[in-house]
């Protein structure tokens, strides 16, 4: 089974390679939109916002417009104490809005450029047109004057990369069955957005962090400021710039620009092989055979004998082995170099929900029988389960 790294091997800083800026015949993208918006002031704009979602489909969310003064009310004047995250939009504060008696996660943008107002409108027009449970929800936000500021519902446990990759003495490591929780989730929010979100919508930016869990580790999708509008069926694929996070991005998507649904279903398998290993897709840590996440598991994938190696070691073996077979066969098909030839959301999320239910028990553990394992050819049989589906 062929899957490949979606840049060179060897490991470079996290770049974003222009490919293309042309935009497909017809198209308008929520950043274009964005850009248009970003030259209003007041209640224009939002006036604006308002008539692009109409253009597009419905909103689908009270989206509450803040004043300054409440949302510094309610962080404290975004006190360090309330810091929650850094990110390249901004800082990110816990607060708790009066009015609505909400606690909530804060995302105020870091005054540097255009391309961030930019990102911060397409986000607005992005979350006000979905609803599901596994899309982190917008309450609100404000742009008043020079501030561009985002108001989310608040998630408890952070980010999958915070429990995953970056575990530190005071977490412990995630369970297996949380684990295939937190991967059905995620995939459910991208089989949304893929299929039912109207218009459909290619995310661009799947990884880890932006993986969001609540007090359950619930998982919802965040970060919508690369998202967008994807072709419906008979239209070209979308051509643009390169943007997203260096080794999760696909390699047609890396070579070309040409943007697809597809994509989004290469950067799962990245999140969901690292999900499966607990390793970085690039880690300079690592001695220089391993650095690359996916150049280290494609000779593992073609020996059955070592699926077991790819295992995270923090499960200490605590994971059922057949599980793991079925687990690392939906993400070498997602892995698949070939655009065409990788599964839709709708049949890895019917794959991944099996996996969720399924239970470790003793008697499956690793190390009791590899005997009873699946084969990593099995998903092409898992694969087919969507045309039993009633």
């Amino acid at each position: 089974m062929s899957c490949f790294p979606c840049c060179k091997s060897e490991v470079e800083s996290p770049s974003y390679r222009p490919c293309s800026r042309k935009i497909s015949k017809g198209r308008r993208t929520f950043k274009s939109l964005a850009a248009a918006m970003s030259l209003k002031s007041g209640s224009s704009r939002h006036r604006q916002i308002s008539e692009e979602i109409l253009k597009y489909g419905t909103a689908k969310n009270d989206v509450k417009i803040f004043t300054y003064e409440e949302i510094a009310d309610a962080t404290n004047n975004f006190s360090s104490d309330c810091l929650v995250g850094e990110g390249g939009f901004g800082n990110v504060y816990k607060g708790q809005i009066k009015s609505i008696d909400q606690t909530v996660a804060v995302k105020k943008l870091n005054r540097n450029g255009n391309q961030g107002t930019r990102e911060f409108f397409a986000e607005v027009l992005m979350l006000s047109m979905v609803n599901h449970p596994n899309l982190v929800k917008l309450v609100g936000y404000c742009a008043e004057e020079d501030q561009r500021i985002l108001v989310y519902e608040y998630m408890a446990n952070g980010s999958l990369e915070n429990h995953l990759l970056d575990i530190g003495n005071d977490k412990e490591p995630l369970d297996w069955e949380t684990r295939m929780k937190i991967a059905d989730g995620a995939a459910r929010g991208l089989e949304y957005l893929h299929n039912s979100a109207d218009p459909p919508v290619i995310f661009r930016d799947f990884k880890s962090s932006n993986i969001l869990l609540d007090e359950d580790f619930n998982p919802k999708l965040s970060d919508f400021g690369l998202a967008k509008i994807a072709p419906r069926e008979g239209e070209n694929l979308v051509s643009t710039r390169v943007m997203g996070t260096y080794g999760y991005c696909a390699p047609e998507y890396a070579a070309t620009g040409q943007l697809s649904s597809k994509s989004d279903i290469y950067s799962f398998g990245v999140v969901f092989l690292e999900i499966i290993s607990g390793r970085r897709v690039i880690d300079p840590t690592r001695t220089r055979e391993q650095q690359n996440l996916i150049v280290w598991a494609q000779p593992l994938f073609k020996d059955r004998n070592k699926f077991t190696l790819m295992a995270d070691p923090l499960l200490k073996d605590k994971f059922p082995v057949k599980g793991l077979f079925q687990a690392l066969a939906v993400a070498a098909m997602c892995l698949q170099e070939e655009a065409e030839t990788r599964p839709s959301m709708e049949d890895v999320v019917t794959a991944i929900a099996h996996l969720a239910v399924h239970k470790t028990e003793e008697k499956d553990i690793a190390g009791e029988s590899l005997l009873t394992a699946g084969h990593v050819e099995s998903f092409r049989a898992t694969n087919s389960m969507g045309s039993e589906r009633a």
